[in-house]
């Protein structure tokens, strides 16, 4: 059974973008759009609408979104089980996490991994962690890693890998009378600070929750994506953040910034893998999993 042409449709819905498609599958544009044709002659219907600025999926795209990475996935399966114990994994195992995860975690698992499952192949994703639960759920990659929520949602399994307190940094020198040199003292001192927050998930959540329970009004200067941003804008003094430490451990910029002595402390990040249930009964998942659960 060859998957190569799902494989391309997929990576074209995941980037929207020919070139960047085209690259990540290794072909060239010209034979990507060729496959992806004789894919949408084959079923019938328009995947994706097209002009010279865009590249948009149809509803019927979606729909077929859903069936590819499904028959992927259950191909590995019957492959891997076909062939028995005896022989090597064979396969694609699709993994999101952030930069910062890449620098301080996946280094050593890669190297372990490489050793013991030279034939499967992992495809990486990098971005806001903040997304990382629901690119698993959706479907858009097997794995993930990231902070655990208070809740899991239904249905997905997490295996801790390590755990980071959630700190407060401000730069090393000060550059603004605004911004302190210790941590505030009152909520009066607080509610002059400018911060650099997260836009939303577990650390603005947590850090709103603190805010609250100080009774502060924090002057919120910017809101970001992405913690490796936040410690970027603390470092050129445009205000005090707040990010997991092993952020800010791996951050080109860390002699840059200092942490604060805030009490009290904020509830710390228990750092893990994140896949569906069902998945860990794909072998090949299940290899990376496992591999985590020896260490």
């Amino acid at each position: 059974m060859d998957t190569k042409t799902l494989k391309h449709f997929l990576a074209l819905a995941d980037t929207l973008h020919f070139g960047r498609a085209s690259a990540a599958c290794f072909i060239s544009i010209s034979a990507l759009s060729r496959n992806i044709r004789q894919l949408e002659d084959e079923l019938g219907v328009v995947l994706f609408q097209r002009d010279n600025r865009s590249v948009v999926l149809t509803s019927e795209g979606e729909k077929f979104v859903l069936y590819s990475r499904e028959a992927i996935s259950r191909w590995d399966m019957i492959r891997n089980e076909l062939a028995g114990s005896g022989n090597q994994l064979h396969g694609e195992v699709s993994l999101y996490c952030s930069v910062t995860a890449v620098y301080s975690i996946l280094f050593d698992l890669f190297s372990r991994f490489r050793n013991n499952y030279p034939s499967i192949e992992i495809k990486l994703h990098t971005g806001d962690p903040e997304h990382a639960i629901a690119r698993v759920i959706g479907g858009e990659d097997d794995i993930s890693i990231a902070a655990c929520p208070a809740t899991l949602p239904r249905g997905l399994a997490f295996q801790p890998i390590t755990v980071s307190p959630l700190v407060f940094i401000a730069p090393a020198e000060q550059t603004d009378l605004d911004l302190p040199t210790i941590a505030p003292n009152s909520p009066e001192e607080w509610a002059k600070v400018p911060m650099v927050l997260s836009e939303g998930g577990l650390a603005r959540n947590r850090i709103d929750a603190w805010f609250k329970k100080m009774g502060i009004n924090p002057r919120v200067y910017a809101q970001v994506a992405g913690n490796e941003a936040i410690v970027s804008m603390v470092s050129l003094g445009l205000g005090v953040g707040v990010v997991p430490k092993i952020v800010l451990e791996n951050s080109p910029v860390a002699t840059r910034v200092k942490i604060l002595d805030v009490q009290p402390a904020l509830q710390p990040y228990d750092v893990g893998m994140f896949a569906l249930q069902r998945s860990l009964k794909n072998p090949l998942v299940n290899a990376v999993w496992s591999l985590v659960g020896e260490s």
